[in-house]
């Protein structure tokens, strides 16, 4: 395990305790070691959208796409993936915001943000038609920064920037995101904050899409929560709802199941929620504030080639 050791301004990498100063000795650059490199994707639907490449030293590696809201692409730790990925990835600009369009151009990825205005399935509110999962995600981020700083003894990076959904006689929101972690480091946080920079009240929705594939997902995983309550979406669930925290072999024709979680939050106000392969002792968890995120809605799809489990 690598860490810091916050304020103390040690970093634990490769079995040993490093300073500030006896890393800044040991490499040309701290980017050796962990930083954040800006790419932009050259072929196939995705061509041109810009990727910022995290990595902490510790193994654990992430993407955020820029031009996705800042929305998180592939993650892996030690080598082994951590989310679900898709052939169907896209710009901006092939977004179909239409009814299930925003299938078109979901690739997966470690957290796809939904909403602002809107989320779940397609609908309509004062006669506008809403589309599955709302607009965000397809929308660029601007005035990014990427984050390599040393902060309170810790060597933080990441990225961060602001995404504006806004339409002329409608809303004007805008999220302002900052995605980081820490050398050594095996989790990313995400800060966001929502302001409403019109002059009328407007709707507000959102949900964190987490989207976790093989080996997190696999025969051998189990879902791992403290719940209030869970109840399934529909009938299909409802059936076989005494193994949802049981994850079942690839199946052709697999209907998704849906499962509505209320978690207990802790003394800190703090709720969770893990997905563990037991046979390779390896996982993934979310970690958040019910305040704002009393709901958490597991999306458990074992399909043949549609393999994921989400924790959103």
């Amino acid at each position: 395990m690598s860490t810091t050791i916050k304020g103390a301004g040690i970093t634990k990498l490769f079995g040993r305790e490093y300073t500030k100063e006896e890393l800044a000795q040991l490499t040309g650059t701290l980017r050796q070691v962990a930083g954040v490199r800006l790419l932009e994707c050259a072929d196939g639907k995705a061509r041109g959208l810009r990727v910022a490449d995290v990595y902490s030293g510790s193994g654990f590696r992430f993407e955020v796409l820029i031009d996705r809201a800042l929305d998180i692409g592939a993650a892996d730790f030690a080598g082994r993936p951590l989310a679900w990925i898709y052939p169907a990835l896209g710009t901006p600009a092939q977004h179909e915001p239409q009814g299930l369009g925003w299938l078109r151009t979901f690739g997966g990825g470690l957290m796809t943000t939904c909403g602002l205005t809107q989320i779940g399935h397609p609908d309509e509110d004062a006669g506008e038609a809403l589309g599955l999962h709302g607009r965000i995600s397809h929308i660029a981020a601007e005035n990014i920064r990427v984050v390599e700083e040393w902060q309170d003894g810790e060597y933080v990076v990441g990225v961060e920037g602001r995404i504006r959904q806004a339409a002329l006689f409608g809303e004007n929101l805008l999220l302002t995101r900052r995605i980081t972690t820490r050398m050594g480091a095996s989790h990313l946080l995400i800060e966001d904050c929502v302001r409403n920079e019109g002059f009328k009240p407007a709707p507000h929705m959102m949900l964190y899409h987490c989207n976790f594939g093989f080996p997190v997902v696999s025969p051998d995983s189990v879902l791992v929560m403290h719940d209030d309550s869970v109840e399934p979406r529909d009938d299909t669930a409802r059936k076989d709802f005494e193994r949802h925290s049981r994850l079942d072999p690839p199946q052709a024709d697999y209907a998704e199941q849906v499962f509505f979680h209320r978690p207990h939050a802790d003394a800190s106000g703090m709720a969770q929620g893990a997905l563990v392969n037991r046979a390779l002792n390896f996982g993934a968890y979310v970690h958040y504030r019910s305040a704002e995120l009393p709901h958490l809605w597991q999306w458990k799809m074992m399909g043949a080639g549609e393999y994921v489990c989400a924790l959103e």
